[in-house]
């Protein structure tokens, strides 16, 4: 009787833990999807660059989608009548190769934040190299962790690597941290006491403040559960699930709030109000930085809001290409 219970106790902690943060991960996956849809559909002219980052992003979250089903399907269904197998947690490259793909997404979204701190800093390339640093710091850590894993025949083995991990999630809590607090920090200093400009400034900060805040927790979290939980206990690999994609969650969401943030109150396209957009205001804010960082990301308005911008129709050449 205590055998069995201790059977149950081994698969709950474990496979059932597994299987919400599968769950849960499905979940974000699904609001990642609809943030892409709602990108591409509003911003059928942003740049080349931010089109490729938010493709590069979906792949790589896909696998990694991929990579957590396989993990339930192995243990779930493969290996359903063998009790040796659940209670062993033998370990599985997809298991593996999952911790590969949430780290290089979230270094390419830490990455992206990180130029966002080089633009608003006017280029200051010691806290913008302290985040790309840290951001590689951890990638590199978690390519090691992810090459050490390899060589241990358990899933519950994982925590002989606990300093190795700790190290790795800690520079990520770090790096979050760093960037919340320097694009608060800049961004303050572009207060121009014009209610406009000083209500998007108000915004800005908010939102990098609440992105941190929900990456760092988790994060924290992770950190957390792997060195108190029993090594049978896989609740922060389900946490980890769902890590990564809050990450490309919040860089889509930065990249779909742009229009909206900076005062125009709407998504679509050609509402744009330069009244209210603070880097039309360059002239009265000399901490923005060079002119040409006011392109960073600047979203292309459709055919109809351009005309309206030059005073005039555009050549009938320029609308068959367009």
């Amino acid at each position: 009787m205590g055998s069995s219970t201790s059977f149950q106790s081994v698969i709950n902690s474990s496979l059932g833990a597994v299987f919400v943060g599968f769950g849960v991960s499905c979940i974000a996956f699904g609001v990642l999807v609809s943030q892409m849809a709602s990108y591409f559909k509003n911003f059928p002219g942003d740049k080349t660059l931010f089109k490729f980052l938010v493709v590069s992003i979906l792949l790589l979250q896909t696998a990694d989608q991929m990579f957590i089903g396989h993990i339930v399907y192995f243990y779930a269904i493969s290996n359903y009548a063998n009790p040796l197998a659940l209670v062993q947690s033998t370990t599985t490259w997809s298991f593996l190769l999952q911790l590969l793909c949430g780290a290089i997404a979230g270094a390419v979204v830490k990455s992206y934040f990180g130029f966002r701190v080089w633009r608003f800093s006017n280029r200051n390339y010691w806290i913008t190299g302290l985040i790309l640093f840290l951001t590689l710091g951890q990638l590199a850590l978690a390519l090691v962790f992810t090459v050490e894993a390899f060589k241990l025949p358990s899933v519950f083995e994982v925590h002989k690597l606990q300093t190795l991990g700790t190290i790795s999630l800690g520079v990520g809590v770090l790096t979050d941290v760093v960037t919340a607090g320097a694009l608060c920090i800049f961004l303050n200093r572009l207060r121009t006491g014009l209610s406009s400009s000083d209500s998007l400034v108000k915004s800005l900060v908010r939102y990098a403040v609440n992105t941190g805040a929900l990456t760092s927790t988790l994060s924290v979290s992770v950190v957390l559960l792997y060195n108190v939980l029993p090594t049978t206990n896989l609740a922060f690999v389900a946490c980890y699930f769902v890590l990564s994609k809050l990450y490309a969650i919040s860089f889509l969401a930065t990249l779909n709030t742009r229009r909206s943030v900076r005062g125009s109150g709407t998504d679509h396209q050609g509402n744009t109000d330069n009244n209210t957009n603070m880097f039309a205001l360059g002239t009265r804010l000399p901490s923005m930085g060079p002119s040409d960082l006011d392109q960073w990301d600047k979203v292309d308005p459709p055919l109809i809001h351009q005309e309206k911008l030059y005073g005039q129709p555009l050549p009938i050449l320029t609308k068959m290409q367009v």
